[in-house]
């Protein structure tokens, strides 16, 4: 989002989201933004023009606050241990906030409504996998594990990690062990493999 938002329409950007997480874009009326927001209804189409200008500017300005988070937990040292990144992504995930998730939610249900857009869950999953895939270039050219494409570890890891934790934390399908241990699970398949040697 190139725009900064002034006080009123962060407020009215946030009474959106409220009402998006809540029940979605067709209860998102303008009239249920503007008393959600604690302003009057013209106020929304003056700062927005109208409804879709206001929920494309709702979804960014929450994205990109979600996308700096994300930046921050998939940041890595170069001393940095490949079981330490991996573990703490995986617990850092698991702590974003329920506005947050509620980000990655909107954005997965988006899917279904805006095919052949850049999507929000593009944008979340290319700050991912390019942080993680510049980190395992750097575990590589350190000799710390075998030479392989950098770019698909990335997206099996992404898929172990973040998608575990969507499933978990925002479709409540929980594993039936504890954080610490499903975490030194993920890590044991990662280095081990599932086959019998």
């Amino acid at each position: 989002m190139d725009r900064k938002l002034d006080n009123t329409e962060e407020k009215i950007v946030i009474a959106t989201f409220n009402i998006l997480q809540k029940e979605g874009v067709t209860k998102a009326t303008t009239k249920r933004i503007a008393k959600e927001a604690g302003v009057n209804e013209v106020t929304i189409f003056r700062k927005f023009e109208n409804k879709s200008n206001l929920i494309n500017v709702t979804k960014d300005y929450h994205m990109n606050i979600l996308i700096e988070r994300l930046r921050e937990i998939f940041d890595y040292s170069e001393d940095e241990e490949i079981e330490d990144y991996l573990t703490n992504n995986f617990r850092k995930m698991l702590e974003l906030s329920d506005n947050d998730l509620s980000v990655i939610k909107i954005a997965m249900e988006e899917v279904r409504d805006i095919p052949g857009k850049k999507l929000l869950i593009s944008n979340i999953t290319d700050v991912i996998l390019d942080q993680m895939e510049a980190f395992f270039k750097l575990q590589i050219e350190k000799g710390n594990i075998r030479e392989l494409d950098a770019r698909s570890l990335s997206i099996m890891c992404f898929s172990l990690t973040f998608q575990s934790v969507v499933l978990w934390k925002v479709y409540n399908k929980k594993p039936s062990v504890e954080n610490k241990q499903y975490a030194e699970n993920i890590m044991d398949i990662l280095k081990n493999g599932i086959l019998k040697n």
